[in-house]
């Protein structure tokens, strides 16, 4: 059997930490995270209808960079 080593073990613990009860997985954040954006840029509060994608940008990663990718394109569209 192998052992895990303290680093991966803390991995673990942070991952396991930052689940919720409700969660959205990454097709249905993408799929929303245009309104989102949208939402931001007009410094508009984000709707409760919206928190499930802003929970799953802090834990996603890959979604978070696909993220401040539309953001930034976003922006530069709108100068």
């Amino acid at each position: 059997m192998a052992r895990l080593t303290l680093k991966e073990v803390r991995g673990l613990l942070k991952d396991l930490l930052a689940t919720r009860d409700v969660e959205i997985g990454c097709d249905d954040c993408l799929m929303q995270v245009a309104s989102y954006c949208e939402t931001e840029l007009a410094g508009k509060e984000v709707p409760e209808a919206l928190r499930l994608v802003r929970e799953h940008l802090e834990i996603c990663p890959e979604c978070h960079e696909e993220y401040q990718a539309l953001l930034s394109a976003m922006l530069e569209a709108s100068r």
